[in-house]
């Protein structure tokens, strides 16, 4: 086929039949017919994604369709598709995305159909590495999405319905968000590079206490009391920080003032609406347990660099913590100024900037006191000075987050503009940390 000709056939395809007929491409998937399907469909993909980035609706639509309806595609399209799917999945990783990640992000950008699409990516990815090879926190999360193979053909999991159109554009929009993502912080080995001994689990993190700890802020979530729902989550913050404590003191006469290891690190989701406040409470959480919170508001999420211990008890203290404010803050009803405007949201914005700096200050008082009490204890049984220790520790996490964030710039969370909001945050969070000791000892489980 000479040049003209083939620039014949292209506009052919590319314009589209009359009268809504199929495409028609009478090739086989063997010799040089399907070495040309194979450069037509990449081509189209190409196009596709390349509309995608510009936001033309109209070009990219066109690319799906042909690629949907064309006769003799079938197969090199659900070949190139699954393939650009694995392939970005595992530039993803290697951009230190990890899987609640790519997940995360797909359900702010796009809808379910497409968060289904990348988990089940996901699933078939992981099949390329032996479980030794791959991290225990990577594995946790793998569980957490739900990501698992459930499809006999790989064919399967693109999820034609009845409707090839619209798989062949959730699959390209999906591709899209892929090739797309920035280079992230890498927090723990890719697949392929851990190293460890299958069955067992790494960490400092005891799961007696943390389960404990899950105990005691079911309570509190679960209880119509405000002021003891909040007083058995400052006895979890209590026993967490004495747990840290503890595994601080064991890893320092094992390996010197620092302890073993270093700090690692978590992405924690940060969602809409109130952003701001959220990412707040979650910063006050993290500074109370010796860690610290770098939120990527375009991302939907914070990264919270700490010793696993201290990272265990961020992630379920923010958890319970949220919701408790949350049900809080409905609690507190609606507001409107004496015109009648809604002033809810100003109000909720407020009500959750102050739970969180309130809420902050009473979490570091319940660490403080284990402090103190667990200094008392090092001195009396062996003179031993528990600072330096502490100390060592809080210098690693701040040289992680300098290694990791060497650009990081302090903003704000957004403005406090309604007093009333604030008022009533502060007072709800001042009722939530009250007599730990003696809920400690009843509730502790």
């Amino acid at each position: 086929m000479s040049g003209g000709e083939r620039e014949g056939a292209r506009r052919r395809w590319s314009l589209g039949p009359p009268g809504g007929a199929a495409w028609s491409f009478p090739w086989s998937s063997s010799g040089s017919a399907g070495q040309a399907a194979e450069e037509l469909v990449a081509g189209l993909l190409s196009t596709a994604l390349e509309a995608r980035r510009r936001h033309d609706e109209i070009e990219f639509r066109r690319c799906v369709k042909i690629l949907a309806q064309g006769q003799g595609l079938r197969e090199v399209v659900d070949r190139t598709l699954l393939d650009a799917l694995n392939r970005h999945v595992t530039l993803a990783w290697h951009g230190g995305w990890q899987p609640a990640d790519v997940v995360r992000l797909a359900g702010r950008r796009l809808e379910a159909r497409h968060v289904r699409l990348v988990t089940d990516a996901v699933a078939a990815e992981m099949r390329a590495y032996a479980a030794a090879t791959v991290d225990d926190r990577w594995l946790d999360q793998l569980d957490a999405v739900g990501a698992t193979v459930w499809w006999g053909r790989d064919e399967e999991y693109l999820r034609d319905d009845g409707d090839r159109t619209a798989m062949v554009a959730c699959a390209l929009r999906v591709i899209h968000l892929l090739a797309t993502l920035p280079p992230l912080e890498r927090l723990c080995p890719v697949p392929g590079t851990a190293r460890r001994t299958p069955g067992a689990r790494g960490g400092a993190v005891d799961e007696r206490t943390l389960a404990r700890v899950r105990a005691l802020l079911a309570k509190a979530e679960s209880t119509e009391f405000a002021a003891e729902a909040e007083t058995f989550t400052a006895a979890a913050q209590a026993l967490m920080a004495r747990h840290s404590i503890d595994a601080a003191l064991l890893a320092s006469r094992a390996s010197g003032p620092g302890g073993a290891g270093r700090p690692e690190g978590r992405r924690l989701g940060v969602d809409a609406p109130y952003e701001g406040p959220k990412a707040m409470l979650l910063d006050v959480i993290a500074s109370a347990n010796h860690c610290r919170s770098v939120w990527s508001r375009h991302f939907g999420f914070a990264t919270v660099l700490g010793f696993p211990a201290d990272l265990a008890a961020v992630e379920v203290l923010f958890t319970s913590l949220l919701v408790q404010a949350t049900t809080a803050m409905r609690l507190a009803g609606s507001r409107r100024d004496g015109l009648g405007r809604s002033r809810t949201r100003s109000f909720r914005q407020s009500f959750l900037a102050a739970y969180a700096q309130r809420i902050g200050e009473r979490l570091r008082e319940a660490t403080g006191e284990a402090v103190r009490e667990a200094m008392r204890e090092a001195a009396a049984d062996a003179g031993r000075d528990l600072l330096p220790v502490l100390a060592a520790r809080e210098q690693a996490v701040e040289a992680r987050v300098e290694e990791l964030f060497p650009t990081l710039t302090l903003v704000g969370a957004g403005a406090v503009s309604n007093r009333d909001g604030w008022i009533s945050g502060r007072a709800a969070a001042d009722r939530a940390v009250l007599d730990v000791r003696r809920k400690l000892a009843e509730g502790g489980g």
